[in-house]
């Protein structure tokens, strides 16, 4: 169900248009989370929320590292064998950004302050987030007052902070307060509780702690560097984050430091004189480890900072430039003569690198590390959203991610066990590879995220061909995964033997624990296929690497042909009186929930409704079926496409950031050109609008990985079905071009597509082969190949109706109804 939203849902008084920047003219203090959020600047490892410099007024103070949590034993009310028993919830590291400024002993502090000037930007070509202004002081001073800050591509360990302040009216002394707090166990420098404390319950969020988490141990302050080191309580992982100073001031001055367990301080005080700079560069390295002693983390922390202070900042700034340069050359897509468009385009391509590129030997969390939301916890999103993007621009950064799946599965094998099943079963969300999600029905019953990883796994050895890859590690996830399949699910014979998977959820988390989801059932058919065909190729073409792989996971030959029956055997749920393929055996048994009766301050229902009342409706958090359409669009016809999308989409909510891509996606592909153009906007602005109102506890990553799936596989057509890549545009009628490149086999291909046809240019040398509507053709170096293109595909105008489909006959003859439950009543309310 599409919402309505402005074309450009932004302040463009206060946020105005900028290609490459995301730019801010004015400082208000009511929406303090959800700019911190968007300014966020990180690198996979490490994330500093864009809180104000001074460190007041803030909604969430946070810096965050990939993987760095405490654990907690989960109380169950009722307990029962094999649920989760140890939570995980990212940590907040130790702050650096803070760098407080006084002048003539007044304090600056962005709520309160006479600001002249004020604009603060991040540049996506560079990675650094810059502010400057103006401030009046309150004695009638003008002071000029400039700050940034870079967390490094190059040096993941390494941060960049730098504070300039000139005094543009009179002399005046003035104080830099530079500090490192322990945030996590404190509340803030004030002993004031954060404003995100305090709000309503919200599955979403992070869960408070109610133990110390940091424990002390080691801190000091000398004349050159400030370091804090802990150890948390129960994980026993470690962190320690050093800083060092350089200063660049004129004028006389003198430096006070001071250390103790939870706060480091460098204390510069100047006698300011009119027209001279004074900047103090800050930087910064941190180093975490499961289980490291401090000492030693110390001992990383100072030779980062040493090579730091040997190269100076300008060589760090020239390198993340230069990085982000090798980025944008294949990650860039280009649509032309809409600019708002574009910048929010590469607001979410260029949150994509911050949340994965760095990451290394750790997964892209659901909020990377721009927030404590689902407590920093990997989910499919990575393998179904994510990895899609990386696949095909930044293959390296994909590999490291699906590399730290394969380091899960000593762990997911132990769980399957635990589920009584054969094979491995990966947690549904995790960060140390153990099952963290308390509500199993929501939860563990989403064995679907085996197949979520086959499906990356797979696609990525396809577009790679790194064969290393698949026989080292892809192989034995593919075979454990095809196991627990193959256990999981059983056969009926009813005239001919068909396989069926019970008690699983699909990714509609609105429909819980149910037969035969046809999600599940589709991707498990092709995890199972992929297992066999990848057993089958090792074995032909390396024997030497197929004997180790028998030696490693036990491998048995009736074990292939067994998968293969299970795949061939699949039991796929079809309505022949709906023509509808139902999203699991007894959907269609319930009758439909009618969202355009259900008052928009109801939703999402799931902080609404208690679960039981939803999960008697037909009613969708997010695409189910539709999704099992673009994953494998190649098992359906283009009359199921359409009969399935017109089916589901007037009764799918949306409550989930992973629904409109994947609409937009299917709504291009089966014609209704205008709700996929609407379907896309709402997924472009879901945190620069902040549409579903969280985005204070950090980006949905992706979302942001499929606004470039919507992009690429929507409106530009292109698909991955056997290795090997095909194009359908159905590009917008309001846009002249749309521009992207894809990485395929080592070669990089420059795709364009406009209004009347198609073209592919290689860059380098190599050829990329590829399919336009059937036809075959293939780009060289030096040989460019524009393809006509008659029409962009079927255009059904407007949206499809608010109301649902109904009216239709079940199987037993009876007729589909729609209703919503009765109004929710509030304490206050009268009965």
């Amino acid at each position: 169900m599409i919402e309505d939203i402005a074309d450009d849902p932004m302040d463009r008084g206060r946020f105005p248009v900028d290609p490459w920047r995301l730019v801010e003219t004015d400082h208000f203090p009511g929406d303090l989370g959800l700019t911190e959020t968007l300014f966020t600047v990180a690198n996979g490892y490490l994330g500093m929320r864009g809180n104000p410099a001074e460190g007041r007024d803030a909604h969430a103070h946070g810096t965050f590292i990939n993987g760095f949590h405490e654990t907690w034993p989960i109380k169950h009310a009722e307990s029962a064998f094999g649920f989760a028993r140890t939570g995980q919830t990212i940590v907040n590291v130790p702050d650096v950004k803070v760098m407080k400024l006084y002048v003539d002993d007044e304090p600056l502090n962005l709520g309160t302050a006479d600001l002249e000037h004020y604009e603060r930007s991040l540049d996506f070509a560079s990675g650094i987030l810059t502010r400057s202004l103006v401030w009046r002081t309150p004695a009638g001073k003008r002071v000029r007052v400039k700050s940034s800050r870079m967390v490094s591509m190059t040096e993941r360990h390494l941060s960049l902070l730098a504070l300039e302040v000139e005094m543009l009216d009179g002399d005046a002394p003035i104080v830099i307060s530079s500090q490192v707090l322990n945030r996590q166990d404190g509340k803030d420098e004030y002993h004031v509780p954060g404003a995100s404390l305090g709000e309503g319950i919200d599955p979403r969020k992070a869960a408070g702690f109610e133990h110390r988490v940091l424990l002390p141990r080691g801190h000091y302050a000398d004349d050159e560097r400030m370091m804090l080191g802990y150890q948390c309580a129960r994980s026993k992982m470690t962190v320690a984050v050093a800083v060092d100073h350089v200063l660049t001031c004129e004028d006389t001055h003198e430096v006070i430091r001071h250390a103790e367990e939870d706060m480091a301080k460098y204390v510069l005080r100047v006698d300011a004189t009119q027209g001279k700079v004074v900047r103090l560069d800050k930087l910064v390295a941190y180093h975490s480890s499961r289980g490291v002693p401090v000492r030693e983390l110390s001992d990383r922390c100072d030779r980062t900072l040493d090579r730091a202070r040997r190269l100076g900042v300008d060589h760090y700034v020239a390198d993340q430039r230069a990085w982000y340069d090798r980025f944008w050359s294949h990650a860039d897509v280009r649509v032309a003569d809409h600019p708002e468009l574009q910048q929010a385009i590469r607001y979410n391509l260029f949150q994509l690198a911050q949340a994965s590129a760095r990451a290394d030997q750790q997964g892209v969390p659901a909020k990377g590390v721009s927030g404590s939301g689902y407590e920093g916890h990997y989910f499919w999103d990575t393998e179904v959203y994510v990895l899609p993007f990386l696949t095909y621009t930044q293959p390296d950064a994909a590999r490291n991610a699906l590399h730290f799946r394969a380091r899960m599965l000593p762990a997911a094998r132990e769980r399957a066990r635990e589920m009584a099943q054969e094979g491995a079963l990966f947690p549904w969300r995790t960060i140390n590879g153990e099952e963290a999600s308390a509500y199993y029905a929501a939860g563990t019953a989403q064995v679907h995220i085996d197949a979520d990883v086959a499906y990356a796994l797979s696609k990525y050895v396809d577009a790679t061909g790194d064969t290393g890859f698949l026989t080292r590690d892809g192989v034995d996830i593919l075979i454990e995964t095809a196991r627990m399949w193959a256990d999981l699910g059983f056969w009926r014979t009813n005239g001919e033997d068909t396989f069926h998977i019970h008690g699983v959820t699909g990714p509609d988390e609105y429909t819980t624990v149910v037969n035969n989801n046809l999600f599940t059932n589709v991707m498990a058919r092709y995890n199972l296929e992929r297992a066999v065909q990848a057993v089958r190729e090792v074995a032909a073409s390396d024997p030497a690497a197929y004997a180790q792989v028998v030696a490693r996971t036990g491998l048995k030959a009736d074990e292939v042909d067994e998968w293969a029956r299970c795949a061939a055997g699949m039991t796929i749920p079809f309505d022949e009186a709906l023509g509808i393929h139902p999203q699991d055996e007894h959907f269609l048994d319930r009758e439909v929930w009618d969202l355009s009766r259900t008052p928009i301050e109801l939703r999402p229902l799931l902080l609404h409704y208690h679960p039981l009342v939803i999960y008697r409706f037909q009613v969708l958090k997010q695409a189910d079926v539709v999704l099992a359409l673009f994953l494998q669009g190649d098992r359906f016809t283009a009359a199921e496409k359409k009969a399935d999308f017109e089916y589901y989409d007037p009764i799918t909510t949306g409550d989930s950031t992973l629904s409109a891509v994947v609409q937009s996606v299917m709504a291009a592909e089966v014609g209704y050109h205008e709700v996929a153009m609407k379907y896309f906007r709402s997924a472009l602005f879901v945190d620069l609008g902040n549409l579903h109102g969280n985005t204070v506890d950090g980006l949905h990553v992706a979302s942001m990985g499929g606004v470039w799936s919507a992009l690429v596989s929507g409106f530009a057509g292109m698909r991955d079905h056997g290795g090997r890549i095909s194009f359908d545009p159905r590009l917008p009628a309001e846009w002249p071009s749309l521009e992207f490149a894809l990485q395929w086999h080592g070669v990089t291909a420059r795709v364009t597509v406009t209004q009347d046809a198609l073209s592919v240019a290689v860059d380098g040398d190599g050829e990329f082969a590829f399919r336009v509507r059937g036809e075959d053709h293939v780009a060289r170096t030096g040989e460019d190949v524009e393809v006509p293109l008659a029409d962009q595909g079927e255009r059904i105008d407007g949206v499809l109706g608010d109301r649902p489909l109904i009216g239709g006959h079940r199987a037993d003859g009876t007729i589909i109804t729609a209703g919503v439950p009765s109004p929710v009543v509030g304490p206050d309310d009268e009965l």
